[in-house]
């Protein structure tokens, strides 16, 4: 009996070390495969995707495919959004092609005495007024309706060009909601050169539409004015009518996609709180061809790698859920400036306040395969877990080298930092932004069959198991101290 009893208690041992969960270590390894990495980013920077421009056919079927991935891992959608996708509203503008512009008798020339900044093709004119800056308090007992409004470009205080232009586009808005006609600032900044501000506008423009779309599209125009002339005529004379003609403008709205997915948590208290997993999808389309004729640029580095990390993550995490819950996002519009990110960061499904660490992953390309590059890693709590996950996988991982690039700035993680969401950048091994980096960056060279798939596997790996330590801590991840989020994260999560 008594023997029969200690086979029994082996036979039991036998079963619970076999039935013993999973490491985090261990089941990073059962989900994270090279040949599955090396097949979506064929697929994602395969010429048939055309460089994944926002808003072209192309990127509209790479978000499907993406979509589709993330649904067969067992990923499901988030609440609110429209199945895994968030609509991005965009609005495109094309320069106009001719124009002219005149008022008391005085005739001026498209490019080089004004620029058109807002509107679409058409003949406009209308009875004149001035207001000054054109502020919304300037507005105050003014009837503008159906009329032109003159102004000075700026606030009075700036020669800023980035805030001389925020200040546009604000009057633009408070132009259309008082019903005028039409918006002309007098540009008279020698900060920013006149041929400089002609390259800004005359180009085809992708933005965020922000507009009351209700409310009619009227042109906007900085009229060259560095000597202040025009200023003096507009306040000395009686200015009755303007009118201008615009040709070749075209202003119309299109959409595009954010795609996300979830995975709860299994930590009753801990799945409240989400790590976000995110990166751009698009790239920058159809360009001028290099030597060899070739116009398609795919995008591999950027960002076709960092989009398959998120895949990467969200296969393990759905078969393996975390204490934490996970928020799966691949954005938009990255390369037309931060659009996707932005739009999500300032329209969340899930409250900002939720989301506990941006995970992002961006790369410009590699020079070190021995290291990881992680942009902002000394600037949050989990920086350990994120190099202890490196070193299991014979890499190390570094802070950004390259700071003159201002890289932490330029990448999606941003627009969530500045909501105070702590948010670093895992990116491809660089020490520097040398030769082999612009090699590839933003060339139609950056072909899937040019990277080196066992370090990328490596770098996968270590994405997912990092993911894995962060998602099941049992301290949420933050700020340091003194970095210049850190009281911004403690207002956004209630830490005061």
């Amino acid at each position: 009996m008594k023997k029969q009893l200690n086979l029994l208690s082996v036979l039991v041992t036998t079963a619970i070390i076999g039935c013993a969960e999973k490491t985090d270590l261990e089941k990073t390894l059962d989900t994270v495969s090279q040949q599955t990495i090396k097949d979506h980013i064929y697929y994602i920077a395969s010429d048939e995707m055309r460089g994944r421009n926002t808003g072209s056919p192309e990127i509209l079927k790479a978000a499907d495919y993406l979509a589709d991935q993330l649904e067969s891992y067992g990923a499901q959608p988030v609440p609110g959004a429209e199945g895994y996708f968030q609509p991005v509203p965009f609005r495109q503008k094309t320069p106009a092609t001719s124009g002219s512009f005149s008022y008391a008798g005085r005739d001026f020339d498209l490019n080089e005495d004004f620029l058109v900044v807002d509107g679409k093709s058409g003949d406009y004119e209308g009875e004149v007024v001035y207001l000054e800056y054109a502020l919304e308090g300037d507005y105050e007992g003014k009837d503008v309706a159906g009329k032109i409004v003159f102004a000075k470009a700026g606030d009075g205080t700036t020669a800023d060009r980035r805030a001389i232009l925020r200040l546009s586009r604000q009057k633009y808005e408070f132009a259309r909601d008082n019903g005028a006609a039409g918006l002309v600032e007098f540009y008279n900044s020698p900060a920013t050169p006149w041929a400089q501000l002609g390259f800004t506008f005359n180009r085809v423009n992708l933005t965020l539409d922000s507009f009351d779309n209700d409310k009619e599209i009227i042109p906007h125009l900085w009229l060259k004015d560095l000597d202040n002339s025009n200023q003096r005529f507009m306040r000395t004379r009686s200015i009755k009518r303007a009118s201008l003609k615009i040709e070749g403008m075209t202003n119309e709205i299109t959409r595009d996609k954010n795609i996300l997915a979830m995975v709860e948590g299994t930590d009753p208290e801990l799945k409240k709180e989400f790590i976000m997993f995110s990166a751009h999808y698009d790239h920058v389309g159809v360009g001028r061809a290099d030597a060899e004729g070739d116009s398609i640029y795919n995008g591999t580095r950027d960002n076709a790698i960092g989009t398959v990390t998120v895949l990467s993550a969200a296969e393990n995490i759905a078969k393996y859920p975390m204490k934490r819950s996970a928020l799966f996002v691949l954005f938009t519009g990255e390369e037309k400036g931060l659009l996707g990110s932005r739009y999500l960061a300032n329209n969340p499904i899930l409250p900002n306040e939720e989301i506990v660490f941006c995970w992002n992953s961006d790369n410009g390309g590699y020079n070190d395969k021995t290291i990881s590059t992680i942009v902002g890693l000394e600037r949050t709590t989990a920086s350990q877990y994120i190099k202890d996950a490196n070193v299991a996988f014979g890499l190390e991982a570094i802070d950004d080298p390259a700071g003159e690039q201002g890289l932490f700035d330029r990448s999606d993680n941003v627009s969530f930092a500045r909501k105070g969401i702590p948010a670093p950048t895992y990116s491809l091994g660089f020490r520097a932004f040398d030769s082999e980096i612009t090699k590839y960056y933003h060339q139609p060279g950056d072909n899937p069959n040019t990277v080196d798939y066992d370090y990328l596997e490596k770098f996968f790996k270590s994405y997912v198991y990092a993911s894995r330590m962060i998602g099941n801590a049992a301290e949420r991840p933050f700020w340091v101290e003194g970095d210049k989020y850190y009281e911004t994260g403690k207002k956004l999560y209630g830490m005061n």
